[in-house]
C-alpha cells in the first residue's frame, strides 16, 4: 500500500505530488491535480479522489459539489517516485466543460472497454426489455452461437471486400463476444494478459 513518504517531492518547488487521474474502465486520461499529505491520506481512506486547491489554499474532493466523483480503484508511483497515477472510476462528466475530460481526446477513445462495463452492468441488474439481459438469461450456448454467426457475416463481407458493412458485422461480433465473455467470466484484461504472454 502507497504511503505520502514513498514520494520524492524534493524537486517541486510546492511541494506537492502531482497526480493524474485516468479512467480505470476506458483508460481515457481524464484529468491533474495536485495533492498535499493531507489530500493524499483522505483520498486513500475515504476512496474518493481528493485533491488540494492551489488558488484556494484548501482541500477538495472531485465532485463534492456536482456529485461527479471520482472513485479510487487502484493508486500507482511513477519510476522517480514524484508522480501517482490514479486509476478512478468516474461517476459522471470529470471536467466543469461538462466533457469526460479535461484533455481534448476523441470521445470515442477507449470505447470499448466503455462498453464492456456498460455489459457488465447488465448482468448484475437484468434490466427488463435489454437485449443485453435477454441474452445473459438465455446462457452461454446463445451467446456463443450468435458469435458464431456474426463471424460468418464478418468473413462474407470482408471476402465481398464490403468495408462498410464489414465494420457494421465486426462492431456487431465484437459486442456478442463482450457479452460471451462477460457470462464466461472473462474480461479484455484476461485477454490482454494472455496475449502479452504470448510476445516473446
Amino acid at each position: 500500500m502507497l504511503v505520502f513518504n514513498d514520494f520524492d517531492l524534493s524537486r517541486n518547488a510546492d511541494s506537492l505530488l502531482p497526480v493524474i487521474v485516468q479512467d480505470s474502465r476506458t483508460l481515457k486520461v481524464l484529468m491533474l491535480g495536485y495533492m498535499n499529505e493531507e489530500a493524499f491520506r483522505k483520498t486513500c481512506s475515504e476512496g474518493k479522489v481528493t485533491f488540494f486547491s492551489r488558488s484556494r489554499q484548501k482541500l477538495w474532493t472531485k465532485g463534492e459539489t456536482s456529485g461527479n466523483w471520482l472513485y479510487v480503484k487502484e493508486m500507482y508511483k511513477d519510476c522517480d517516485c514524484d508522480t501517482l497515477l490514479v486509476m478512478a472510476e468516474p461517476a459522471g462528466p470529470v471536467c466543469h466543460r461538462g466533457t469526460t475530460s479535461c484533455f481534448d481526446t476523441p470521445e470515442e477513445e477507449g470505447f470499448i472497454r466503455y462498453l464492456q462495463s456498460l455489459i457488465q452492468q447488465r448482468h448484475q441488474l437484468m434490466p427488463e426489455g435489454s437485449y443485453t439481459s435477454r441474452l445473459f438469461s438465455a446462457g452461454v450456448k446463445k451467446s456463443a452461437q450468435k458469435v458464431g454467426e456474426e463471424a460468418v457475416e464478418t468473413v462474407i463481407e470482408a471476402v465481398d471486400g464490403n468495408p462498410d458493412r464489414y465494420i457494421y458485422e465486426v462492431s456487431d461480433l465484437i459486442y456478442h463476444l463482450l457479452v460471451l465473455n462477460e457470462a464466461m467470466g472473462v474480461s479484455i484484461a484476461d485477454l490482454e494478459k494472455e496475449l502479452r504472454s504470448r510476445n516473446h
